[in-house]
């Protein structure tokens, strides 16, 4: 398939259009920001850990039932995606209390939540991604109640899944965010990625119970190198997928 035009670059991906009207090329990129783009630095290897990710845990989802926009890795960096008409929109998902949800409601970092928490935030890079309900978005035209009762449902559907598929591989997922759109023919999809620039994840193999970051706060937070951690995840999720029978890239 053939990339064509530049349709669209964000932080981390970039969009392109192909031969194909329905299916889009996405580029990972290896630039890693926070603090809405203040804080910003390359890391070479990034886009590619990304990009393997992205592909081992959408795959592993489909296996358990949850469909997503990818159609395939396609390169080191590179995917194809069916073209969809995505929601403005980050839902986060919360299982550990963290980040924002802590400054917001100043809760102790690290206390297990009595039941996951669904967020939603308008994606506006101007206003900072405001916090926003169900009245603000069907207010808004955002979406309608008929689309927050299929985004709902299979947000907590990913969520316990990614909780499954990340237990198995000794990581705790303390949140995550996540973007859907719809297909030409109305169907509800996850999209955009799933990788540890958008999930929180804290290494439980030693057993010790100390936080041990797998995620972006290294970064974010002057940690340490995000690399190794990145690594980490990706062969453990590699792992688990072999272990499963899926097909994972040398």
């Amino acid at each position: 398939m053939e990339k064509l035009e530049k349709l669209y670059e964000g932080k981390a991906k970039q969009l392109y259009a192909t031969d194909d009207p329905e299916v889009l090329w996405v580029e990972y990129k290896n630039s890693a920001t926070a603090g809405d783009g203040e804080k910003k630095e390359d890391f070479a290897g990034k886009g590619r850990l990304n990009n393997l990710i992205t592909t081992l845990i959408f795959d592993l989802l489909k296996k358990r039932g949850i469909d997503s926009h990818l159609v395939a890795r396609v390169g080191e960096t590179s995917q194809l995606v069916k073209k969809v008409t995505m929601f403005p929109l980050e839902i986060v998902l919360r299982n550990t209390a963290a980040g924002h949800f802590c400054s917001r409601l100043g809760v102790e970092e690290g206390i297990e939540l009595k039941e996951p928490v669904l967020e939603y935030f308008l994606k506006n890079d101007d206003l900072h991604d405001p916090f926003v309900n169900d009245d603000d978005l069907v207010a808004l035209g955002v979406c309608t109640r008929e689309d927050l009762a299929e985004i709902a449902p299979l947000a907590r559907r990913i969520n316990e899944a990614l909780i499954e598929i990340f237990a198995k591989i000794g990581i705790k997922l303390v949140d995550f965010k996540i973007e859907m759109g719809r297909t030409s023919d109305g169907t509800l999809l996850l999209a955009d990625e799933i990788t540890p620039d958008s999930c929180r994840l804290w290494d439980q193999r030693d057993g010790s119970g100390k936080v041990e970051h797998l995620d972006k706060d290294l970064f974010r937070r002057d940690l340490g190198d995000i690399i190794p951690a990145y690594e980490e995840v990706e062969s453990r999720l590699a792992e688990l997928a072999k272990s499963e029978g899926l097909e994972v890239a040398e």
